[in-house]
């Protein structure tokens, strides 16, 4: 009987090359998506399907994965549609086993999903807040714990986190956010020097910057006002493409691949000038990463599902210019 690492190098489901990626670079077969529904999680999904490929989707809302399922399908990839809410420890365990059970193995996990809260701390509703680290750092605990579990048992595996250039660095009125993305880039290091002993488990944040996605529309906001991406601005594929690069390689990717231009600008401000970082932060904040139509306060989709899942309508800002690339 073959051991369970030769099983995996073996193995021939969904073992997919990247577009792009060198000529020995594979990408791991059977990969599970949270946040799956849009944004970069659906990019995700859509730049990893190909003939081959299975893919786990998760996300609270079933039709929108159906939707992005079908047309990761459409692509040649096997799909198993899971909707969960992350913050729920049981069912992403279940998930997990769900998907280990139909293939027999587990070699990535991509965590995107996150929920957002707008307006000062003393505006925005403890349940609202809560809620909102409940989903992105608890979530990501939840995620990251089952996943390793996992991948210690195979002895193999990769996890990818999204941070943010927030987890670098501070902005006014997103503080639950802030503070989750920090915790996320804090657990993403703790599991990198945990995870030591085991060569062929590899821990990776990818760390954005403005990205054109939903989120900003669905989040919960007490300031009057909805958010935007500050620029510059980049499509959700770009940063799945750095997602699938990190997957193709993961041990000779960085611990935190930032995507961005202005990510390191912003830190070296945050770190090296703190006084003129702080007196600049709000007003650029204000101008450029707010939108100017006044709504109603709400706590979106951190307590309900969005039944939207495109940022493109009647209610979306004016389309901004994105880039395809650093």
């Amino acid at each position: 009987m073959r051991s369970r690492s030769s099983r995996w190098r073996s193995s021939r489901a969904g073992t997919a090359r990247a577009a792009g990626a060198g000529a020995g670079d594979r990408l791991p077969g059977v990969v599970l998506v949270t946040g799956a529904s849009s944004g970069i999680g659906r990019a995700t999904v859509l730049a990893l399907a190909r003939p081959g490929a299975v893919l786990a989707v998760c996300a609270r809302g079933r039709e929108a994965l159906d939707a992005v399922a079908a047309e990761a399908r459409l692509r040649g990839a096997r799909v198993h549609v899971l909707p969960l809410d992350v913050g729920d420890d049981a069912a992403v365990e279940d998930a997990v086993a769900e998907v280990v059970r139909r293939e027999g193995r587990l070699d990535a996990v991509v965590h995107c999903a996150a929920v957002v809260a707008y307006g000062d701390l003393t505006e925005v509703p403890a349940d609202v807040y809560e809620q909102v680290v409940r989903t992105d750092v608890l979530g990501t605990a939840n995620v990251a714990r089952h996943a390793l579990r996992r991948f210690r048992a195979q002895e193999a595996g990769t996890l990818v986190l999204l941070g943010s250039v927030l987890g670098h660095i501070t902005a006014p009125w997103m503080s639950a956010y802030g503070l989750s993305k920090w915790a996320v880039r804090g657990l993403g290091r703790t599991l990198v020097v945990e995870n030591r002993p085991y060569p062929r488990i590899h821990v990776r944040l990818v760390s954005p910057g403005g990205v054109e996605t939903p989120v900003y529309r669905r989040a919960a906001t007490y300031l009057g006002r909805h958010g935007k991406p500050p620029l510059p601005v980049y499509r959700p594929g770009t940063v799945a493409a750095r997602v699938v690069a990190v997957l193709a390689r993961p041990a000779a990717a960085r611990r935190d691949t930032q995507v961005g231009w202005a990510n390191p600008v912003m830190v070296a401000g945050f770190t090296l000038l703190p006084g003129v970082y702080d007196a600049l932060v709000g007003p650029a904040l204000r101008l450029l990463g707010l939108d100017r139509r006044q709504v109603a306060d709400t706590s979106g989709n951190v307590d309900d599902l969005s039944a939207d899942s495109d940022p493109t309508g009647d209610d979306a800002p004016a389309r901004r210019r994105t880039r395809e690339s650093r």
